[in-house]
């Protein structure tokens, strides 16, 4: 039986890569990203470093993502659409185990992120209704 090559930068690169292509183009998130972003190409670079940072520990990302999040008009259905075309993009990518290591990462960040921003964990549910500091 053969194993499959750890997660590495390169796999992590051409994930972030085909991702952001769809996110450009979906229809629900797509004009939340394509109004903030202005320069996608280093933006990609940006979240490649997030994501080496996150999933293998590299350490060479240097950002408060709350914060630029935080700047956003977001809200809890963004966060479903882009961990559903996360999700489907990872695994097409990636071999199992690497796909599922980015999945779990991506839930366990939209999740404080959701809850940093005062979302609720999906667009069905009530919103928490707690005071958020630094937010109008």
């Amino acid at each position: 039986m053969q194993h499959a090559a750890p997660l590495d930068e390169t796999q992590i690169a051409r994930l972030v890569d085909r991702f952001y292509e769809q996110v450009r183009l979906d229809p629900l998130i797509g004009p939340v990203f394509n109004a903030a972003v202005h320069d996608w190409d280093e933006h990609k670079r940006t979240l490649v470093s997030f994501w080496a940072s996150v999933a293998l520990r590299a350490g060479s990302y240097r950002g408060n993502p709350m914060a630029v999040h935080r700047m956003q008009p977001i809200r809890a259905e963004h966060f479903e659409r882009w961990l559903a075309l996360w999700q489907t993009t990872a695994k097409a990518c990636l071999d199992e185990a690497g796909a599922a290591q980015v999945i779990e990462h991506a839930e366990r960040i939209g999740r404080s992120l959701r809850l940093g921003l005062g979302l609720p964990e999906h667009s069905q549910a009530r919103p928490l209704g707690l005071p958020m500091v630094g937010r109008q």
